[in-house]
């Protein structure tokens, strides 16, 4: 079964191949969309300081009944925060919100504020805010550490300055939207890819050529759409507070055929509707 399957990060920690996404869970329904989650056998649980939600997936992660060190637990530091000091606090900040003694991953959100996306340069401010990431790793208080967002411009400024490499960089990857140099480029660094919003924020749901092809497989659009990502080797992270979904975004034993996949790799989505407001979506 997929949620017992392991990638193993640059550092040699073991990372479930597949996760549960909580952006856009309200933070009085994270807790138990946690807890479901881990009931059913997730072991990797996403979180952000920008979604409101850290109190309830700590929460959820403390009164889930399994062990602390069976889980993966990642957090991310704001967009906004392109200094040291800052971020220092803000990773305390995080633990203490969550009621954690550690995290297992934290990432940079972005190489950008939002209100500035692929913007104007903050290569000083990651340097800064990465070097408060390295001091906390070193501390225990995160085990890994990674980006989210980072270009190949954004990593190098990153590496040419970094102690540790980041081990992580989660990035927006999905059937329609397969960055392939950027993943070369983040494979060869023995980097993780880690794939939010795989199913398009949804709006794969309605394109008719890939549920044809769900459909070939016996398979809803979002198992075939997660199964691409894994078969891209990253880390799909599905969000759903559904306990039903979730189950079935786990139900992937299945292998997708080598045409298929060039299918699918070859497909751009043009048309992120509603959704297209956020900056990730926004074509820039």
């Amino acid at each position: 079964m997929i949620l017992d399957e392991t990638y193993t990060l640059a550092n040699g920690l073991p990372i479930p191949k597949l996760g549960l996404g909580t952006w856009f869970i309200p933070a009085d329904a994270a807790a138990q969309a946690v807890r479901d989650a881990i009931g059913i056998g997730y072991r990797n649980i996403d979180t952000a300081q920008a979604y409101g939600n850290e109190h309830g997936v700590g929460d959820g992660v403390r009164s889930s009944g399994v062990p602390r060190g069976e889980l993966f637990v990642s957090s991310k530091l704001a967009a906004e925060i392109k200094d040291y000091q800052d971020a220092v606090t803000a990773i305390d900040d995080s633990l203490s919100v969550m009621g954690l003694d550690y995290l297992d991953l934290m990432l940079i959100h972005s190489p950008q504020p939002w209100n500035d996306w692929r913007g104007g340069s903050y290569a000083e401010g990651n340097r800064e805010a990465w070097r408060a990431l390295e001091e906390a790793h070193t501390a225990g208080k995160l085990r890994s550490i990674g980006v989210s967002n980072f270009e190949q411009a954004d990593l190098e400024n990153i590496l040419s300055a970094a102690a540790v490499a980041p081990q992580v960089n989660q990035i927006l990857v999905h059937v329609g939207n397969t960055p392939d140099a950027l993943l070369d480029y983040c494979t060869e660094r023995n980097i993780l890819i880690e794939a939010y919003s795989p199913i398009a924020h949804g709006e794969m749901l309605k394109n008719p050529d890939v549920t044809a092809m769900a459909g070939r497989y016996g398979v809803t659009v979002p198992q075939l759409c997660i199964r691409y990502a894994l078969e891209l080797g990253t880390v799909p992270l599905p969000k759903t507070a559904n306990p039903e979904h979730m189950r079935s975004n786990a139900e992937v034993n299945f292998v997708i055929s080598g045409q298929d996949m060039d299918t699918l790799r070859h497909l751009r989505m043009k048309d992120y509707g509603k959704s297209s407001r956020f900056p990730v979506f926004s074509g820039k």
